[in-house]
């Protein structure tokens, strides 16, 4: 098959890897309208469950991305002037810079035989008139996509809060929570680690605190210098790194959550957040567009036919990433109702905090959804311990 992969990113760079390892007769090109090394980000996040599908679909790559990552199994929070620390999470969450990432994707996919063109940008299917398969990751503003606005049908949904993406040399050694009440309401930031010189530092507030502090009118300069006296606990002495416009201005968004009516268009199809979009505080979206790309290849592979193969691939993906999308939402819309929970003891805010997934906190007093959770705790680790002291013979009848 002949395939042409618009866009650069982790989506369509799997995909092809993935498709190689295959079949390397597959005739694959990604094309990529930046040059290289040009890529906006700081950090990308992952979790352990990732790194074990990513293992076992392409070690060699697997290998490498774990090799550069950093890696936390501990959360803390910073409320007001003190501290709370959640040691076991569970999940051994990643961090690796997303330059650095797509390196490595990049090297693996070509020596593998995949062709990766930077500087060519692709504005329609007319421009690719032997591909068999296009494939659209070419991001949130797809020109693909738009081209056929009305046959895929994207609907955008706008968060209230506005939020802006910061790097920071501060490196943080626990994925780190930061709440600060100003004048003019509460601002918080999460920071965690992607390499060894360097953090994420995601910064979010209110529009009533944007506006308050004077966001919207102080140009990127400004805005860090304030935000560092806000954050200047956890900083500890290190700046925030910004990436400034042209004309100067700082980079506050309101985050767009995609969902797409259909993901496919005769041989055109999208991935990753060309397709759909989840709120950067559940730390999901590398998951999901490398989870697109073997969906992808796994359907192609399991139909007899292209058709089928892009609806099989829409309809599972679909399916696999619904119960995300519900939480992503749920997190949004905490944040979005901080006020509800900041007030209560800096531990019981932490623990709702780690609950906002949660379909029930929205529609209970914080006070009781906390003391709910901590009983079902304690049930959950009662009927494990006398699960464990428990002993029966093979004669012996469960009771």
């Amino acid at each position: 098959m002949k395939v042409a992969c618009v866009g650069g990113g982790p989506a369509n760079l799997y995909f092809s890897i993935l498709m190689k390892r295959v079949d390397p007769s597959h005739d694959i090109t990604v094309y990529e309208r930046n040059p290289a090394g040009s890529t906006y980000g700081w950090g990308v996040t992952y979790w352990d469950e990732l790194l074990g599908y990513l293992l076992a679909a392409d070690p060699e790559s697997a290998s490498a991305i774990r090799a550069n990552s950093v890696h936390w199994d501990s959360w803390v929070a910073h409320i007001r002037d003190r501290a709370t620390v959640s040691v076991d999470h569970g999940d051994e969450g990643y961090g690796i810079g997303r330059h650095l990432l797509l390196d490595i994707l990049v090297e693996r996919a070509r020596a593998l035989g995949v062709r990766v063109e930077f500087e060519r940008e692709i504005t329609g299917e007319h421009e690719l008139p032997e591909a068999e398969l296009i494939v659209a990751g070419d991001g949130v503003k797809s020109t693909l996509r738009r081209r056929h606005t009305d046959h895929f049908g994207p609907e955008f949904a706008v968060g209230n809060n506005f939020y802006t993406w910061l790097g920071t040399t501060r490196i943080f050694k626990d994925f780190t929570f930061a709440f600060t009440e100003t004048p003019h309401g509460w601002i918080w930031c999460y920071g965690y680690g992607f390499s060894q010189t360097h953090s994420t530092c995601v910064v979010e507030c209110s529009p009533a605190t944007w506006r308050g502090l004077g966001f919207h009118e102080a140009d990127e300069a400004d805005s860090l210098a304030v935000l560092e006296k806000l954050f200047s606990e956890i900083l500890d002495g290190h700046p925030l790194i910004g990436r400034a416009h042209p004309d100067g201005n700082s980079h506050w968004l309101n985050f767009r959550t995609l969902t797409c009516r259909t993901w496919h268009r005769d041989n055109v199809v999208l991935l990753g957040d060309a397709a759909h979009t989840t709120h950067y505080s559940i730390g999901a979206g590398t998951a999901l567009a490398l989870g697109d790309a073997a969906g992808l290849v796994n359907a192609l592979y399991e139909e007899a036919t292209l058709p089928a193969a892009l609806a099989r691939y829409e309809r599972d993906r679909k399916t696999a990433i619904q119960g995300t999308q519900k939480s992503a939402h749920r997190s949004a819309q905490w944040y979005e109702n901080l006020p509800r929970y900041i007030d209560l003891p800096p531990g019981q805010m932490f623990t709702l905090l780690g609950h906002r997934h949660s379909a029930l906190l929205p529609h209970v007093p914080p006070k009781l959804f906390y003391v709910i959770s901590q009983t079902a705790e304690s049930l959950t680790g009662l009927v494990s311990w006398l699960g464990s002291k428990v002993t029966r013979t093979p004669d012996t009848p469960a009771r």
